[in-house]
Formats: structure tokens, C-alpha cells, sequence
């Protein structure tokens, strides 16, 4: 691992847009934050807001055709994107990649995009709203294995640069920097430690995901819980690491049809209906606990070697029931598990 310092930010954006399709989070005029794909000649200063999408989008589209069939044979439609960067995202979104890396390790059609990608990681300095990513352990800091690059904001506008891949040593090949000390690395991780200490009070998520592994919570609350979902897919599309989909066949000729995969979500009542048209979460309320046993179920650490939440609060944002993760977390906790 080898550490830099940065002086003028505009000149590693401008090194790295020279060989990458550059992407950067800008703030547009109604204060949203979002994705915005920029010339070398356009870059900007670093936002350290979460923008209201996360990036699965670049990697796991929200449609797309898989293949092709002409009446006479199929073709696959693999992406053949270019390089490209995601300069400035932030911990818990890049912990969501590693998590979708894991889901998709045998997609041609997420891999084909992944293996394209430079991902340059920004620490988090102060919590951001309905954010709880060290509880998770997905932040403030850029975790080591999530980021080909990773940078911190030190005092006088330096930046500390921390070399993490050969990908990331690559990209800066071409480019004289200046070598960091290991103080500035000491310095990183004070900065981070006071970071945690800023976030509020949040026992009773640690309380509320540890009732949802006992398997006690009644049927009855789900279903009360259930009544506030509107079944608009808020949540799901918003959340980084949600990967449902479902497939669909569509007519573009005579005798051509393409296979086109699309987001899915399972708070949709006819997401689990069988062919047979048997529904195994017919009730709303079976399809809620679901999608928080998804979230936070012990099951899964198997798998993933953590939970499916990374902290990033855009449920509770966006959710327009108020059952978003901090106000379920709460009604669980006060739930009584005892009878």
C-alpha cells in the first residue's frame, strides 16, 4: 500500500478522465445529489453528500436485454462498456458493490461492466442524514478491500491518496506525486475515530436486529407494519445492495424477440406467485418481514460475511410509510417478544 499527498485535487481528476469515462456526484439546483458523467475540462470539487441513487445502476442496470432471438437461433448481448471511473463515492456505497460483487460473481452481463470500472473511495468526515454505517461496519472509512483508490481530506485542501489495487497503481501511472508519512495515516484514522463518536445514539437498532433474529416477533406485527407499505418500490430501488429482478420477453419484429432483465422487488405481491399460481407471500405482511429478514437476517453473514443494509439511511428517506429502517428498528424493539 502506498500513501500520497494531493495538493490540486483537479489535476488527479483530470489524469484519470484522460483514459476513463469520468463519473462524479454533483449537487444540481433543487440540492439533489446525483451521478453526472464529466469531460476532463469539467471536473469539479469533491461533494461529501450521498446522492439520492446509489451506484448499482453502472453495474446491475435497471433494464437490460440478455440476449436475442431471431427465430432461428439465440444471441447473447453482453455490454462491451469502456473504462471508467466513479471518482469521490463514499464508504457505505462502495461496501454495497463489494456486497453485489459477491450476488453477481457469475454474471457475465454485472461482471462485464465491474471489471471495467476504477472505484475511487471518499472517507466520510461527519455523519450524514439517517446514516448508521459503523454500526454496520460499512464507514465512515472506505474499508480497505472496497476501492482501487482512496481518498481523505486533510487540513490546508490536502488530500491524502492511499493506493489500494495494481488497478488503482496503474491509474496513476504518468503522474509525479508526492509521498505521505505515516503520521498522515495516524491522522486518518483520528479523524475517522472522531467521525463515529458524532453519530447519534442508535442502541436500538442493535437491539431491534437481534429481536429479528430470535424469530419471536408475531405474525400480527408484520401485518401491521404491512399496512403502512404502499408497495411503491421506494425502497427497493433506492437500496444499494437489493438485487431482485424478474425477466420478460418483448416483440421487436416479425420474428425477434429479446429477453430483457429488469428490476424487481419483493414488497411486489406477485413476486414470488408461481406459474401454478400458488403465492407463498401472498400476505403483506409475509412479504415485509421478508424484506427485513433480507436485510438483517444472520443467514445471510454466511453468504456475505455481513448483513444486506449498509447504513446508508435511503429507506428511511425515501419512504413515503414511514417504515423505513430506523422506524422499523424502533417498532421492533419496543415489540414484546416475551408471550
Amino acid at each position: 500500500m502506498k500513501t500520497y499527498l494531493i495538493d490540486d485535487m483537479q489535476i488527479l481528476q483530470q489524469h484519470l478522465a484522460q483514459d476513463h469515462q469520468y463519473h462524479q456526484v454533483v449537487k444540481d439546483r433543487d440540492g439533489q445529489c446525483h451521478w453526472q458523467q464529466m469531460r476532463a475540462t469539467e471536473t469539479k470539487p469533491l461533494i461529501d453528500e450521498k446522492p439520492q441513487s446509489s451506484a448499482k445502476d453502472f453495474f446491475f442496470r435497471e433494464q437490460e436485454n440478455l440476449l436475442i432471438f431471431n427465430g432461428e437461433y439465440f444471441q447473447e448481448t453482453l455490454p462491451t462498456p469502456k473504462p471508467f471511473v466513479l471518482f469521490g463515492m463514499q464508504s457505505c456505497d462502495l461496501t454495497a458493490i463489494s456486497y453485489q460483487d459477491k450476488f453477481f460473481k457469475d454474471d457475465p452481463y454485472y461482471q462485464a461492466r465491474r471489471n471495467q470500472c476504477l472505484l475511487v473511495g471518499l472517507d466520510c468526515i461527519s455523519p450524514c442524514q439517517h446514516g448508521f454505517c459503523p454500526t454496520v461496519n460499512a464507514g465512515p472509512g472506505v474499508r480497505d478491500d472496497c476501492a482501487d483508490l482512496i481518498l481523505h481530506p486533510l487540513a490546508n485542501d490536502q488530500w491524502l491518496l492511499i493506493e489500494q489495487t495494481n488497478k488503482g497503481a496503474k491509474s496513476l501511472q504518468g503522474l509525479v506525486l508526492k509521498s505521505a508519512g505515516s503520521e498522515h495515516l495516524v491522522q486518518r484514522n483520528l479523524t475517522l475515530q472522531q467521525c463515529e463518536l458524532l453519530f447519534p445514539d442508535d442502541s436500538y437498532l442493535i437491539k431491534g436486529i437481534e429481536k429479528l433474529n430470535t424469530g419471536k416477533i408475531s405474525n400480527e406485527f408484520w401485518q401491521q407494519l404491512a399496512i403502512q407499505c404502499l408497495g411503491c418500490s421506494g425502497c427497493t430501488t433506492l437500496c444499494p445492495t437489493c438485487s431482485c429482478y424478474g425477466t420478460r420477453s418483448i416483440k421487436q419484429g416479425d420474428n425477434t424477440f429479446s429477453q430483457q432483465r429488469f428490476w424487481d422487488s419483493c414488497l411486489y405481491e406477485g413476486f414470488q406467485r408461481e406459474a401454478s399460481f400458488n403465492n407463498p407471500s401472498l400476505e403483506a405482511g409475509s412479504r415485509v418481514q421478508r424484506f427485513w429478514q433480507h436485510k438483517f437476517g444472520d443467514n445471510f453473514l454466511t453468504d456475505f460475511s455481513r448483513y444486506g443494509c449498509i447504513g446508508c439511511g435511503r429507506c428511511e428517506q425515501t419512504c413515503p410509510g414511514v417504515i423505513g429502517v430506523h422506524s422499523v428498528m424502533k417498532r421492533i424493539d419496543q415489540e414484546n417478544t416475551d408471550a
